[in-house]
């Protein structure tokens, strides 16, 4: 495997100081390239992190916070057109009622039947 991130630090550090003593380089541009190489190196840890936690965001089944946003913004949403829906009136059409005041009139029993049997 590569080298690890401590060795790998510590040979950047002493390639610098070796390049200071010799004169090839200034404080200024060393101390330029270790904070360029820091924000660097944290970049990449950020980087990692964020993959790892979507991975186990993943295996354990957890929603994200901008999906359950998103869900909940668009019940909201459904909730209005379904409210602004129930609060129009409706209108009752005439066979409707007509079919409905039929059935409530004389229910149909057995003794109903039998005289209609009987005037055939």
């Amino acid at each position: 495997m590569g080298k690890s991130a401590g060795t790998d630090f510590m040979s950047t550090l002493k390639s610098y100081a070796q390049k200071l003593s010799d004169g090839e380089r200034t404080p200024a541009e060393i101390a330029a390239a270790l904070n360029d190489w820091a924000h660097e190196s944290a970049e990449s840890v950020r980087s990692k992190v964020h993959e790892e936690v979507e991975t186990a965001v993943l295996k354990m089944g957890f929603v994200k916070r901008e999906e359950f946003d998103a869900l909940a913004a668009e019940v909201a949403s459904l909730k209005k057109k379904s409210a602004g829906k129930k609060s129009a009136p409706k209108k009752s059409s005439s066979k409707n009622s007509k079919a409905a005041k039929t059935i409530l009139k004389k229910p149909v029993t057995k003794s109903t039947r039998k005289k209609k049997v009987a005037k055939r």
